[in-house]
């Protein structure tokens, strides 16, 4: 599957305001400004939610290479797990992309924050025996989640505990 990318570009205009696009043509920008600085805030948030929300896939393709190894300078053969990285370079400041590239393209490509590793697929086990109880999937805190817990036996009830007496 290929590699996705987003792109967040900060575009000064000559009444002296400032607009942010992105690639992602659904996304709702705010309109012209005179305030840069915040605009400039608006676009790094803006790509930290797509990357928040993207992460990286494990049968993701190197977006780089399929671009010519356009983020980087040298072309070099694509390898490694796919990462999830940001390229800002704040002494320009006016561009961020997001990008699913292999480790290999990543180690050449200046001004990078590696945001997330994909994970290799591992194989989805078969069906719990009888002798397996179902296990809860865990959730951050400590807590089960409820959807994965199994429904009750409805002719089935908790065992009986004895009542214990505070003192």
């Amino acid at each position: 599957m290929p590699g996705r990318t987003w792109t967040v570009r900060l575009t000064g205009h000559p009444d002296h305001t400032v607009s942010v696009t992105c690639s992602t043509a659904a996304c709702r920008m705010p309109p012209r400004s005179k305030d840069a600085a915040s605009m400039r805030r608006f676009a790094a948030e803006h790509i930290s939610a797509h990357g928040r929300l993207a992460g990286a896939r494990p049968n993701a393709a190197c977006s780089c290479g399929s671009a010519h190894c356009a983020l980087h300078d040298s072309p070099v053969q694509c390898a490694g797990s796919s990462l999830l990285v940001l390229v800002h370079n704040p002494a320009v400041g006016q561009v961020w992309t997001l990008a699913e590239v292999c480790q290999t393209c990543a180690r050449n490509i200046p001004h990078i924050t590696i945001l997330a590793t994909a994970k290799p697929s591992v194989p989805t086990p078969a069906a719990p025996s009888a002798e397996q109880p179902a296990q809860r999937t865990a959730v951050p805190g400590g807590f089960s989640s409820p959807e994965a817990a199994p429904d009750p036996s409805p002719g089935r009830r908790r065992p009986h505990r004895p009542h214990r007496s505070r003192g």
